[in-house]
C-alpha cells in the first residue's frame, strides 16, 4: 500500500546561496595540511600550509583600464609559489586561508557569481624556486 506522506529521504539537500561549501570554485576544510591550487591551465598544484608566508588582498589595478575586470586581486605567497586569484568576495578566502582552512581554488563560470558571494574568475601561480 502507498503512504500519502511525502518521501523526504529522497529530495536534494536545499543549497543555500551563502553557502560556500558547494561553490565549485572554492573548498573548506578544518583538517587539511596543503592548498590545492587549479590553475587557469587546468595544472593543479599543491602547496602546502607549512611554506605559506603571507596573503594580500586588495583592489584590481585592471579595474582602471577595464571596467568589466573582476573588482578583487588576492595575492598568496608560499616559499615555492606565488598565486594570483582574481573575483569577487574574496574576503571569504582570506577568511579560510588565515585559519589553514581553505582546501582548494580554482576558476569557475561567471554565472557562479549569480549564485555565490564569492567568485574566483582567474587563478594563477607561479613557482618562485626552480628546485621543489
Amino acid at each position: 500500500m502507498k503512504s500519502s506522506q511525502p518521501n523526504t529521504s529522497e529530495q536534494p539537500p536545499a543549497i543555500s546561496a551563502s553557502s560556500p561549501r558547494k561553490n565549485s570554485c572554492i573548498g573548506s576544510d578544518p583538517n587539511i595540511a596543503a592548498l590545492e591550487v587549479i590553475a587557469d591551465d587546468g595544472i593543479s598544484y599543491l602547496l602546502p600550509y607549512a611554506q605559506f608566508l603571507y596573503a594580500e588582498r586588495t583592489a584590481n589595478p585592471a579595474l582602471e583600464r577595464e571596467p568589466e575586470a573582476p573588482p578583487e586581486k588576492m595575492s598568496i605567497h608560499f616559499a615555492c609559489a606565488d598565486v594570483i586569484v582574481l573575483g569577487i568576495g574574496l574576503n571569504w578566502l582570506e577568511r579560510r586561508l588565515q585559519q589553514y582552512e581553505l582546501s582548494f581554488v580554482m576558476p569557475a563560470d561567471s554565472r557562479v557569481g549569480a549564485v555565490y558571494d564569492t567568485l574566483v574568475t582567474t587563478v594563477t601561480l607561479t613557482l618562485t624556486k626552480e628546485s621543489v
